[in-house]
């Protein structure tokens, strides 16, 4: 270990807030601390914050609560002194996950004192805006934040390549590397006792294809595609169960639609599950993932089903099927309901077959979070070297 070097992970989301992000941030805080050096998450407030269960220090800073299924809060870091307690911990490099509160709070500091400074840029946010920002004017600002965010950072990294075109879109226009997310469940084979749990819980019918959903439930994960290719499976006399995995801020109108459509007979409600033990249990009792995504930039939900030998059904073409070869480990379709349906009326019944490929995915796609980590923290290394050695500590702050 490192001892030498102090990384603060920033992130605008931190358990007991559950998101992608949050558990990115939770991942690279943990490991680090264990194998490479010092790591210090750096986040907004929470009123339901539990940090003293983390074997690291946890800042929080000032922020504003926002009331709601996700628990996000807004960070505020603009008091002065806020920028002094992160130059007086004396980091050695700032990593951000999110071009929002966090980074600017990092741009707040580096305009007092230099320091290194890497941002992950894990989303396509273009999607966020168009929804949430109501006006042309709004939209024009949080596009021109966002960019000032992104082009502060000393070094820009993605996810995956498809998470590029999103940057673009933004209007970033500079140099980026792929740093891949990790997975932090293992790629062995479930305990058949906690498998044989999640069956009675969910009163699972033998003999029948299993499909789950695992991930927010918000309409633009395309959610609607997929229970619109559910009801055209039923229809056709096809017998399956969905299980949906997760929560969010669409999950009534998510219900609602599903049992509007006639299907609730082939839905079954998980909800939201912490149990990170319990998870591979779903995963192992399902036979495929559906995932068809396209606002993910790598889907770590694909990985985790992977590390329990579960293939995925991708859009073609999306983040999230970066990697993977159709037929070999994951399966592709087109954004279409009809698309889904037809591909799963192909597959569903050949058990074996997709059990097949789901063993080929964990073999091929896996990636551990210790590996992912590993990358990062060399890559930090270089950053930090490059820095000083380019005089960027001399040269002048323009953001």
């Amino acid at each position: 270990m490192d001892k030498t070097l102090k990384i603060a992970i920033g992130t605008d989301a931190f358990p007991p807030t559950t998101d992608g992000i949050s558990k990115v941030a939770e991942s690279y805080a943990a490991i680090l601390n264990k194998n490479h050096c010092e790591a210090v998450v750096v986040t907004p407030k929470n009123p339901n914050q539990q940090d003293k269960k983390y074997g690291y220090e946890i800042f929080r800073y000032k922020s504003w609560w926002i009331p709601s299924r996700e628990g996000y809060s807004v960070g505020w870091p603009f008091k002065e002194s806020l920028s002094y307690d992160i130059i007086n911990k004396k980091f050695d490099l700032l990593h951000s996950h999110a071009p929002l509160a966090t980074s600017y709070y990092f741009r707040l500091v580096n305009r007092k004192k230099r320091i290194p400074t890497i941002l992950t840029y894990h989303t396509k946010y273009e999607y966020d805006i168009e929804k949430r920002v109501p006006t042309k004017r709004g939209k024009e600002f949080a596009r021109h934040f966002l960019l000032n965010n992104i082009n502060s950072a000393d070094e820009v990294w993605v996810t995956s390549e498809g998470s590029a075109e999103s940057l673009r879109k933004i209007g970033y226009t500079g140099s980026y590397i792929v740093m891949p997310n990790g997975c932090d469940m293992p790629n062995t084979d479930v305990p058949k006792e906690i498998s044989d749990k999640v069956r009675a819980k969910l009163r699972l019918p033998d003999n029948i294809p299993i499909f789950i959903y695992a991930g927010r439930m918000i309409w633009y994960k395309n959610l609607r595609l997929i229970l619109d290719a559910c009801r055209i499976l039923k229809k056709s006399g096809k017998d399956f169960r969905l299980i949906l995995l997760g929560f969010g801020a669409d999950e009534t109108a998510i219900k609602f639609y599903y049992r509007f459509k006639g299907i609730s007979d082939k839905i079954i409600w998980a909800g939201k599950v912490l149990d990170r033990e319990l998870i591979r249990g779903y995963y192992d009792v399902s036979d495929i993932l559906l995932f068809p995504s396209t606002f993910d930039t790598n889907g770590l939900v694909v990985r985790e089903a992977a590390a329990c030998a579960t293939p995925a059904l991708l859009v073609r073409g999306s983040c999230a099927a970066e990697g993977i070869e159709d037929g070999k480990t994951g399966f592709f379709c087109d954004e279409t309901a009809e698309s889904i349906a037809q591909i799963l009326s192909d597959i569903m019944d050949n058990r074996e077959f997709l059990h097949t490929v789901g063993l080929e995915a964990r073999d091929k796609i896996y990636l551990s979070w210790e590996d992912a980590v590993e990358l990062a923290f060399d890559r930090y290394k270089k950053v930090i070297n490059e820095f000083y050695s380019d005089g960027k500590s001399n040269n002048e702050y323009k953001y």
